[in-house]
């Protein structure tokens, strides 16, 4: 049996990931900040809640001291909790605005890869997915016949650049343990206001498929719903 934690699960591409690794037959823990809405969640899926603030670090602490006592390993670790932050203009764009999306976008993979690591080496089998974007690709906002060239979000933008170089450090860090990132394209969730022309359950597939493609597949690596993209 697999267990998968995955954070920021109580909605959008977390919820969605859950509900096919359930299918897919894994046991699955979901993170979230909100008690309430975080295990009804938990209930509608049939997964286990568990509280979990990625910018807190006494949270992700009692959360990895819940699964040690509980499940006692992690096989894979989804890192999805995110927010797109400040819509403010470039021009009246903070350091305070850029500072909460990274707390939470790349801050808080640091402090959950870090807590989880050894749960993770428990396993034999021990997976990290990173939910990245397209967006953090300067050579995919930089090619006009894609989608992301026209978005203008420096801070939402600059934490994606910077979760694919932790990915890409990570499975240099940790070859044991096999780390990529994952671009679940321009979906319909919350975090853009619902637009975007691909299902909730489209921008799943490269989560999904990174979970549970199982040994002998590369580390390191950056995937879409389409397969493996060029980095940079």
């Amino acid at each position: 049996m697999t267990t998968t934690f995955i954070t920021g699960a109580n909605k959008g591409l977390g919820h969605e990931t859950a509900r096919r690794l359930i299918a897919a037959g894994h046991t699955v823990l979901i993170g979230a900040r909100d008690p309430r809405v975080g295990a009804a969640a938990a209930e509608e899926l049939g997964a286990r809640f568990i509280q979990l603030d990625v910018t807190d670090d006494a949270s992700v602490a009692a959360a990895v001291a819940d699964v040690e006592r509980h499940e006692g390993v992690v096989d894979v670790l989804v890192n999805n909790a995110g927010i797109a932050g400040s819509a403010a203009s470039p021009t009246d764009l903070t350091a305070a605005d850029v500072q909460a999306v990274f707390d939470v976008n790349v801050l808080g993979i640091v402090r959950t890869t870090t807590a989880f690591l050894p749960l993770l080496h428990r396993s034999a089998d021990p997976v990290i997915v990173n939910v990245s974007s397209g967006l953090g690709s300067v050579s995919i906002t930089r090619d006009e016949a894609r989608v992301e060239s026209h978005v203008v979000a420096p801070g939402y933008t600059a934490s994606k650049a910077a979760v694919f170089m932790l990915t890409a450090q990570y499975a240099k860090a940790f070859p044991d343990i096999r780390i990529c990132a994952a671009d679940p394209g321009y979906t319909a969730t919350d975090l853009n206001g619902h637009n975007g022309p691909q299902t909730v359950t489209e921008g799943t597939d490269a989560i999904v498929g990174l979970a549970t493609e199982g040994p002998g597949h590369g580390t390191g690596r950056f995937v879409d719903r389409h397969g493996d993209l060029p980095w940079g």
